[in-house]
C-alpha cells in the first residue's frame, strides 16, 4: 500500500442500502480506523456502521426497496435523497466516496461525483454478468475502481477493462472452515438459544424487507405446518424466525397470529447467523443470508418471489440459470431454488425433510461449501481498504 503523507484526518463518503452493505461497510470502517483512527465517515449507514462512528444523514430503511415497481412508488423521495447527497459532497469533497452494493442508488451518484472531479470505487458489484449487461459502460464511467465479493465478477470487468480487485467477502472471515469448529458453533448457538442436541431446528428467513415478509412469510409459516403434519413421530420440530428489526417482529408476530399460533415457532429478535447455526436445515429468501447459511455449512432451500409484474421484467432480462449465492459460486445446483407460485408448502415441505434426513447429497454439499468458503477467505475489509487507502495516496501524489 502507497503511505499516505499529511493525512491525519481523512474524510470518506459511504452510502448503503440494506442490511448486508450495512455489514461490508461496518468491516471496512473498522479496518480504515486501524491503520487511520482519525478518519471521519459520513453519507448512509446502518446501525453497525453508526456503532463504529459513522455519520449517516438519512435513515438508511429507506434505501431497502426491492423489485422494479416498487422503487417507482418511493421515486420522490429517493430522487430528493440522492440530490441532497451530491450537494452535500460537492460543496463538502470527500477524500473518497464509497458505493457499497445499492447500485440503481448509488452508481449515478458516483457518476455524478466522479464529474466534479471526486474520487469513486463501488464495494459490491451489480449483477452486470447476469443481466443488463451494458451497464459495465456506465460502471466505467462512474467508478476509479470496482471492489468485488466474487472472482467470477472479477474476471468480467477485467474483459471490459475496468479497474478492478477481488477482495473476497468479510463474512468469509468470520465463520470457521474446520468441521470440528463448524460443529461446536453449532452446539454453542443452541446453547445459547435455549435448545439441545437432540431437538431437530430449522430455520425460517423470510427476509429483513417488509415486501419479502409479505411474499414469505406466510408460506414458510404454512410449510413449518406442512412438516409437523408429514414428519415422523419420533421426530420432533422447532422452528426458529429470527427478525431484523423491531417493525419485521410486528408483521411476523400479526403473521404468526395469523396462520401459526398453534405451531412450535419461536420468534427472536435478530441473531440470524445464530439461529442458522442452531439449526438442521434453513428454509430463506434468496440474498446475502444465503451466503451465510453456506459458510456455516447449512443445508437450506431457497426460495424467492416477487410482485407478478417485477417477475414478469426481470425474468425476461436475466441470462443466468440460478439466484442463489451458493449455485452460483459452485456454478451448478448445489441446493434448491424454488420459484414465484411454486413457493408452497407441499413443494418447500419435502424439500425441508430430505435434508433433515440428509438423503440429497449431503457430504458433497459440505464438501462444495467448504472450498467455496476457503476461496472467499481473502481477509477482505483489509484488503478492500488497503486498495481504496492506495487509491487515497496515488490521487493526493498526483495533486
Amino acid at each position: 500500500m502507497s503511505t499516505i503523507n499529511n493525512l491525519d484526518h481523512l474524510r470518506i463518503g459511504i452510502v448503503v442500502g440494506e442490511a448486508s452493505g450495512d455489514i461490508l461497510g461496518s468491516a471496512l470502517i473498522k479496518s480504515i480506523l486501524t491503520m487511520y483512527p482519525n478518519t471521519c465517515f459520513e453519507g448512509i449507514g446502518g446501525p453497525l456502521m453508526l456503532a463504529q462512528g459513522f455519520h449517516s444523514l438519512f435513515d438508511m430503511d429507506r434505501l431497502s426497496v426491492m423489485g422494479f415497481v416498487e422503487p417507482l412508488k418511493r421515486l420522490p423521495e429517493l430522487l430528493a435523497m440522492r440530490k441532497k447527497l451530491k450537494q452535500h459532497f460537492t460543496e463538502q469533497p470527500p477524500d473518497l466516496f464509497i458505493g457499497i452494493d445499492s447500485p440503481d442508488f448509488n452508481l449515478n451518484l458516483e457518476l455524478a461525483l466522479r464529474k466534479k472531479g471526486i474520487l469513486t470505487a463501488h464495494y459490491v458489484s451489480p449483477s452486470v454478468w447476469a443481466w443488463r449487461q451494458g451497464r459495465v459502460k456506465k460502471i466505467a464511467k462512474a467508478v476509479d475502481h470496482m471492489l468485488t465479493l466474487f472472482p467470477f465478477e472479477a474476471k468480467f470487468y477485467q474483459q471490459h477493462n475496468v479497474p478492478v480487485t477481488f477482495v473476497g467477502h468479510s463474512l468469509a472471515d468470520q465463520f470457521p472452515i474446520e468441521k470440528t469448529l463448524v460443529d461446536q458453533q453449532s452446539s454453542d448457538a443452541r446453547k445459547h438459544l435455549g435448545f439441545t442436541e437432540q431437538d431437530t431446528i430449522v430455520a425460517l428467513l423470510p427476509g429483513s424487507r417488509g415486501g419479502e415478509v409479505k411474499m414469505l412469510g406466510q408460506s414458510f409459516i404454512e410449510t413449518a405446518r406442512w412438516c409437523i403434519d408429514q414428519s415422523d413421530s419420533h421426530r420432533k420440530l422447532t422452528f426458529i424466525i429470527p427478525a431484523a428489526n423491531a417493525t419485521r417482529k410486528i408483521q411476523l408476530e400479526q403473521l404468526l397470529k395469523e396462520f401459526g399460533h398453534d405451531l412450535p415457532i419461536t420468534l427472536v429478535d435478530g441473531q440470524s447467523q445464530l439461529v442458522m447455526a442452531a439449526s438442521d436445515v434453513v428454509l430463506m429468501a434468496s440474498g446475502t443470508t444465503t451466503l451465510e447459511a453456506m459458510l456455516l455449512k447449512r443445508p437450506m432451500v431457497v426460495a424467492y418471489r416477487l410482485a407478478w409484474f417485477s417477475y414478469v421484467i426481470l425474468s425476461r432480462l436475466v441470462k443466468s440459470p440460478f439466484i442463489s449465492l451458493p449455485n452460483l459460486l459452485a456454478e451448478r445446483a448445489m441446493v434448491p431454488e424454488v420459484l414465484q407460485d411454486d413457493v408452497k408448502a407441499d413443494i418447500l415441505g419435502p424439500l425441508i425433510l430430505e435434508r433433515l434426513d440428509k438423503t440429497a447429497n449431503y457430504r458433497e454439499l459440505m464438501d462444495c461449501f467448504s472450498d467455496i468458503h476457503q476461496q472467499l477467505k481473502q481477509g477482505a475489509s483489509d484488503r478492500a481498504a488497503q486498495v481504496l487507502l492506495a487509491m487515497i495516496a496515488e490521487k493526493k501524489q498526483r495533486s
